[in-house]
């Protein structure tokens, strides 16, 4: 069986900057990007998105290699393209197609 792959784990922070810094000061891990409403920081096993909460929801991102079959999938800025959908318990889920299948 396969197991399907944690991209990454949304959390909402008041200030990307400032989370950034003080993740990367305390932990070994990559700034992949930031711009004024998001950041997103690369640890060994996982990436963790520093989100403002009136702009993004918290959530966890999947790759998910029918991520279409849940609906249009938006393409982003940094190209990937995904669906967000609810959990039985409310919670957001991203599914995004697998890198190797961005159009």
């Amino acid at each position: 069986m396969t197991l399907s792959t944690l991209h990454h784990v949304a959390i909402p922070v008041s200030n990307i900057d400032r989370a950034a810094k003080w993740y990367k000061e305390h932990f070994d891990c990559i700034l992949e990007y930031q711009d004024e409403t998001w950041g997103l920081l690369r640890f060994q096993n996982l990436r963790v998105a520093l989100v403002l909460p009136e702009d993004h929801p918290p959530h966890i991102g999947f790759f998910h290699e029918s991520a279409e079959s849940f609906g249009e999938l938006t393409t982003h800025r940094d190209g990937t393209r995904s669906i967000y959908i609810t959990d039985s318990e409310g919670n957001s889920v991203e599914l995004m197609k697998p890198e190797h299948d961005h159009r």
